[in-house]
């Protein structure tokens, strides 16, 4: 089992780093969507700046690189979910609402 002994970072600056990452990649997905509304392939660009700011999040606010391990691979396990079914639906969301109906 590994143990992490690192203490939780007290520095504003990395944070302030952090939030004005998670602002440029939101922005950013505002305008992929705006300019590129339809493409085939908006889907996927869309869940990678998802499954980015959800790793940036538990990064720097959450701190999960000083968690348990086992904490750690939750956290990454919900973090790739919402990716994950966000590319199922667009690639395969008439299978998933066959499977949804009554």
């Amino acid at each position: 089992m590994q143990t992490s002994h690192s203490a939780p970072s007290s520095a504003l600056a990395p944070l302030a780093y952090a939030w004005l990452a998670l602002v440029a990649l939101t922005l950013l997905s505002l305008g992929l969507g705006h300019w590129f509304h339809g493409a085939a392939w908006l889907p996927l660009l869309v869940a990678v700046i998802i499954w980015l700011k959800g790793k940036l999040i538990a990064r720097q606010f959450i701190e999960s690189h000083i968690a348990h391990p086992f904490i750690a691979r939750v956290l990454n396990a919900f973090i790739a979910f919402t990716p994950i079914a966000l590319l199922l639906i667009a690639f395969f969301g008439t299978q998933f609402a066959r499977w949804a109906t009554l």
